[in-house]
């Protein structure tokens, strides 16, 4: 990747210099030094790649879609020559263990761009429904905020679909994990996508997601990040009645139903909260164990999280890197210690750095037990490594306290009676349940509930949030 082009934007085919010359240090989490600088956006750089996309949006909309697939298949072919580039690239930017960036976050951008390309092959544009024809058509320009904690992953769920259907788009990455963004500009200027189809302009949420949001000449706003950060972005785009699609926080519980084995799924869960330093919206966060084995669960849950190896992200064996951020990891002790002063039984971690790691924003990973639904840590999104386990006495209970919250993205569950387990994930009220475990499905829509937002992402799901349906009666 060129350091150069971080100091400039994608604008219309070509990389061109800012409006503006201010700059913000990217930071290494693991080091707490800075190591590269990105330009920062204003309205007049958003005024220019928006007006790019506006005009290249009839030709690319007009196109059969079998050649913007080609595009797509070509972006793979690309992807795949620098993946190695991009698992770097996420390592540095965010602290990831350089093989959980290697295998699950530049693999997420693989893994989505080959879904989406086999979801558009098969997938229904046109369809008669008695005398009437119906057209999927894209819905325009689409503006496109991606947040820090999985950058491909949101990178590709949305600039896929959105370019396959044929709208046109404008993306401000994540200022705090900006140069994978970069990376991906320049396979996308690599694959020869028309100018003006792809557009990207880094900056922060005020100067530049707001502006997208709110833009006249912008159709769609599709968001991923904090749910208070989405309000913003709704509020702003309802001046204009665009089309928004948000992924925003979640508090996910995992009901370990009694007949499980327990012993795998407290050790699972358990892992599943410390993967990629808790920084996941959909973490299992919410541990829901029969009460009776509240303390077995702790002793389960620390022994796991005491086989999570944390340091230096470089070193293949490590499977735990720093949080993000200075103000994350703030965040993150702010949370451990209203824990601690609420009463919930500290299992294991807690307060300050791990041994041996003064530089960097090393957490320790972190289990509570006999936590109530009630307490600051089982009400708000910690994004660390940071598991509450709470004790239910009837599965009734487990499903009232799972559902206890203002999120609703995902719910796990973990049990042997599958007809139970069916008859459980009917009752909570998320938008993805993972039953035992199971293996990544990048064909299952993702979305959430409640205040984790609206609007499904992946495969043909996401395709489908980037058309406008038109009905021509009286086709036949």
């Amino acid at each position: 990747m060129s350091m150069s082009n971080a100091l400039k934007f994608y604008i219309d085919g070509a990389w061109v210099a800012p409006a503006t010359d201010a700059t913000l240090e990217v930071i290494n989490p693991a080091t707490e030094a800075p190591y590269a600088a990105i330009a920062l956006g204003t309205e007049a750089d958003v005024n220019r790649a928006v007006a790019a996309a506006r005009a290249a949006f009839p030709d690319w909309a007009a196109r059969p879609v079998a050649e913007r697939i080609a595009a797509a298949k070509r972006l793979l072919a690309v992807y795949m020559a620098r993946y190695e580039e991009m698992a770097q690239a996420i390592s540095a930017e965010m602290g990831a263990p350089i093989t959980w960036a290697r295998e699950a976050q530049a693999y997420a951008g693989q893994g989505h761009l080959e879904a989406t390309i086999a979801a558009a092959e098969r997938f229904e544009w046109e369809t008669m429904r008695g005398p009437t024809r119906i057209l999927r058509e894209p819905v325009g320009v689409c503006a496109l905020i991606t947040p820090w904690n999985w950058p491909m992953n949101q990178i590709m769920c949305k600039v896929a679909p959105a370019l396959i259907a044929g709208c046109t788009v404008v993306l401000k990455p994540s200022e705090i994990a900006p140069m994978s963004g970069v990376l991906f500009a320049e396979m996308i200027d690599a694959a020869g996508l028309p100018p003006g189809v792809f557009n990207m302009v880094n900056g922060t949420g005020p100067d530049v997601g707001q502006v997208m949001s709110g833009h006249p000449d912008v159709d769609m706003v599709s968001f991923t990040g904090s749910t208070r950060a989405g309000v913003i972005v709704a509020r702003t785009a309802a001046e204009t009645v665009k089309r928004v699609a948000q992924e925003l926080g979640g508090k996910s519980p995992n009901i370990v139903l009694p007949d499980a084995d327990f012993a795998k799924a407290v050790r699972e869960g358990t892992i599943g909260v410390m993967n990629n330093t808790g920084q996941s919206c959909d973490a299992p966060t919410r541990m829901l164990v029969p009460a009776a084995r509240m303390a077995e669960a702790m002793a389960i849950a620390a022994e796991a999280a005491a086989g999570v190896v944390v340091g230096d992200p470089a070193e293949e064996a490590t499977t735990m890197g720093p949080l993000v951020s200075a103000l994350q990891f703030e965040k993150v002790q702010r949370l451990i210690a209203a824990g601690l002063a609420e009463g919930a039984t500290l299992a294991c971690g807690g307060l300050g750095k791990p041994e041996g790691r003064a530089t960097g924003y090393f957490v320790k990973p972190t289990v509570f037990g006999n936590v109530t639904n009630d307490m600051t840590i089982a009400r708000e999104e910690i994004f660390g490594p940071v598991l509450s386990i709470i004790g239910y006495q009837t599965v009734e209970e487990a499903i009232a306290i799972a559902n206890d919250t203002p999120y609703g993205l995902a719910a796990y569950l973990q049990g042997e009676d599958l007809a139970q387990i069916r008859a459980v994930a009917r009752r909570l009220r998320a938008g993805s349940v993972y039953v035992n475990g199971p293996d990544w499905d990048l064909f299952a829509p993702f979305g959430g509930y409640k205040q984790s937002g609206n609007g499904r992402e992946y495969a043909d799901w996401a395709i489908h949030d980037f058309t406008e349906i038109k009905g021509v009666v009286g086709w036949g």
